[in-house]
Parts: C-alpha cells; structure tokens; sequence
C-alpha cells in the first residue's frame, strides 16, 4: 500500500452529531474518490454494521471507527480507534460508561443558557439529536442558528458553549488510559485526534504524545479538516519522533457546517508511515493494493 491514497478516516453521521446517515455519508466519500473510509462518531460504534454496508455496496474499502473523549491535564481530548472489532465488550462497556454523563450536562447547559434569557434549550437541542444518549454542544448551536440567537454554530460556540460561557458545562471524560486500552484491547490502533487544536503548551503536548504511547496509542493526525499545511508538516515531524503512523482525516459533519468536504484533503506528506499500512489486515472486505500516483484530490 501507499501513502498516496484517498483515505478518510475521521467524520460523523446521525448517530453522534453529523447530519447524514451512515449511508449518505458513505456515498459522499464515494463520489468524492475516497478509496478507504471509516466512520468515527463520537463515543458510539452503533452506526458501523450499517457503514461498513453502505461502503461495501459502492466497493469501497472500510475500517471500523470511533472517536472517544478523553480528560487530559483539564482539557477534552479527542482519541480515534480504527480497525477494531465493534462486538468487544471492554470497547462496548467503555463508550456506554463515556456517553452515560451527557444527559445531565446537557440539562445543565440547558440552564445555563436559562440564565441569560434563552429558553427551551434542551428540547430544542433534542430535536438534532439522532441519539440522544449522546446529545452534546454541536445539537445546541444548531438550536441557537435555528432560533436565530446567532448567525453560525462558529458564532455560538464563541458566545455560549466555551469555558467561562453561559452555557459551557466542564464534563470529565474517560481517561487517556482508558481510551487507548479499549480500541487496542479490541485489535484496533488508536489516533490521537486534530493535535493543532488543544491548547496545550510544548510541554504539555510533550506529556500527551509521551503517556499516549506509553498506554500503547500508534497514530496520529497529521492531515486533517482543521489543520493548516504547515500544521501538516509539524505534526508529520511529530509522527517520526515518537515513531507513530499518520492518518488522515476530514472531520466531516455536515454539508452546511464542515470547512472540508469528505475527501478533499491533501495527501499525507511522503515521509511518514500510513495507519493502513498497519491496519491491512482489518480492512474490510480485503487490503488494498493499487499503484502509486502523484495526483492531489484537494486543495
């Protein structure tokens, strides 16, 4: 296999909080050229039998996927699995325990935003939420754009949903530890999700690449929907020295919310090792193997 493939290995459907269905979401990334996909909602693995599916129908290959919210150093990290098996227990009992605090937050946030005049939140959040075991801030702001409080859920994020916010509400997460120790007990690889993104210092950055490998974690993000090209280029640095595989990813939600489109990214820069490289053997129906080419499908 190649580092020249268009792989999209980051983005979410109804079942967290994207707006498309699993197997409008695959026939997206098909029309789009991606060659390898996988569907990573948050905290939940109850929309893979049906992508895994979708993307077989249109003959494209496919890795199971998951992305999990992590607490590290005070912060909410992101940590994506991919190539598990969905049936593993520890996995299955470990998201339920992750996603089991949403509701209250989302109550609290409710009342947060009470405060400050906006009422009928938490019913009007409801509403976008395709599960509602894992309402979250995305099913709020699209409440506050449809109800006209602000422009974009850009605007409300900014105005409500952040530390120090009317309506942020700090949720502890599982740890990094457990994040890690579930997708590799279940025979995946775990990725640490959009790094630019933290606000982490050098030295707590350090920490988080440090312990993530020390619990056995393999990849990181390097080409991803909210990484600019020179963030492409430090966090591939980063990949080679703590010896992880890139992936690669759009973090696609919604075709009038994302900024990047299934499968539009730039390749992976050529000096690093591919997570499908690592993964050959859990892509479904078969491995890929296919020539190299030069060709950029993004911009």
């Amino acid at each position: 296999m190649t580092t020249i493939l268009n792989a999209d290995l980051h983005c979410h459907s109804v079942v967290s909080d994207g707006t498309l269905t699993p197997e409008a979401l695959a026939a997206r990334a098909k029309a789009n050229g991606v060659e390898l996909w996988a569907l990573t909602d948050h905290d939940e693995i109850g929309g893979q039998l049906r992508a895994a599916k979708a993307a077989q129908a249109l003959g494209m290959h496919y890795l199971t996927g998951v992305e999990i919210s992590v607490t590290f150093i005070g912060q909410t990290v992101h940590i994506v699995g991919l190539g598990f098996d969905p049936k593993n227990q520890n996995l299955v009992q470990g998201l339920a325990q992750t996603r089991g605090g949403r509701g209250q937050r989302a109550m609290d946030m409710a009342a947060g935003l009470a405060k400050v005049g906006i009422q009928g939140a938490y019913e009007g959040a409801l509403k976008y939420a395709g599960n509602h075991d894992l309402i979250s801030r995305t099913h709020f702001a699209r409440f506050l754009v449809e109800t006209k409080v602000c422009k974009d859920t850009n605007e409300v994020f900014r105005k409500y949903l952040v530390d120090g916010k009317p309506g942020y509400v700090e949720h502890r997460w599982a740890t990094l530890k457990d994040a890690v120790t579930w997708i590799t007990q279940a025979g995946g690889m775990a990725v640490i999700a959009h790094p630019a993104r933290y606000k982490f210092s050098a030295n707590q950055e350090f920490a988080l690449f440090t312990e993530f490998k020390g619990h056995g974690g393999q990849g990181v993000e390097v080409v991803t929907g909210s990484h600019t090209p020179s963030e492409y280029l430090t966090y591939a640095a980063t990949a080679k020295e703590f010896g992880l595989a890139a992936s690669r990813g759009s973090d696609f939600h919604s075709p009038d919310e994302s900024h990047t489109e299934l499968g539009t990214l730039p390749f992976l820069p050529g000096n690093v090792t591919p997570v499908w490289e690592l993964l050959a053997d859990r892509i479904q129906p078969m491995p890929l193997n296919r020539p190299e080419h030069s060709t950029s499908p993004g911009h």
